[in-house]
């Protein structure tokens, strides 16, 4: 979380500096220099445009293989509909590490469970976890390699296709804010 806030300080940091550079040429009106663009540049539409399709390519590569581990898993079976289950909030597993230091590892004695978090409001109105079996797995010490790392994608594909979910939100978001014309971008 301090590592967000510092990125975001040191951005609106250069922000102000680069409003200040812009200010103080407007004032002395001198026009800024018009940035050159190299033939091996290519201009922002059409790189954003490129970004955007190979955005586009593995998102869809990306949806197609959680739909097939859906399928693999049964989590059909708890969740029939399958684009509802990205109405969850959050995925994660229980008995197997995906923390950095423990990525992968089965937890001896647990049991392998797919998690998923929502937020329900409780009889005072007030939001509370609630965490829904999406698969069980049984017992960490029976758990076969191949499935374990069927597990593990499906929650890290999840994730990423979640990931993209929220860009999206918030691209649409900033869309709708009304930008100045003499914007830094």
């Amino acid at each position: 979380m301090s590592s967000s806030l510092d990125k975001l300080k040191a951005l609106t940091s250069r922000l102000e500096e680069k409003l200040e550079q812009k200010e103080k040429l407007s004032k002395s009106n001198v026009a800024p220099k018009e940035k050159i663009i190299k033939p091996t540049t290519l201009p922002k539409e059409k790189k954003k445009t490129s970004i955007d399709n190979d955005n586009n390519r593995v998102r869809e590569e990306n949806i197609e293989r959680v739909k097939t581990l859906y399928q693999q898993l049964k989590i059909f079976e708890k969740s029939p509909d399958f684009n509802t289950i990205f109405n969850y909030k959050a995925m994660n597993l229980s008995g197997i590490g995906l923390k950095e230091e423990d990525f992968g590892e089965v937890r001896e004695g647990k049991y392998i469970q797919i998690i998923a978090i929502t937020y329900e409001p409780d009889k005072n109105g007030k939001k509370k976890a609630k965490n829904i079996s999406l698969g069980y797995f049984g017992k960490a010490e029976t758990l076969q390699d191949i499935l374990k790392n069927e597990i593990i994608e499906f929650v890290l594909r999840w994730r990423y296709e979640k990931a993209f979910q929220n860009v999206e939100h918030y691209k649409d978001l900033i869309a709708r804010v009304e930008v100045p014309r003499s914007t830094l971008f």
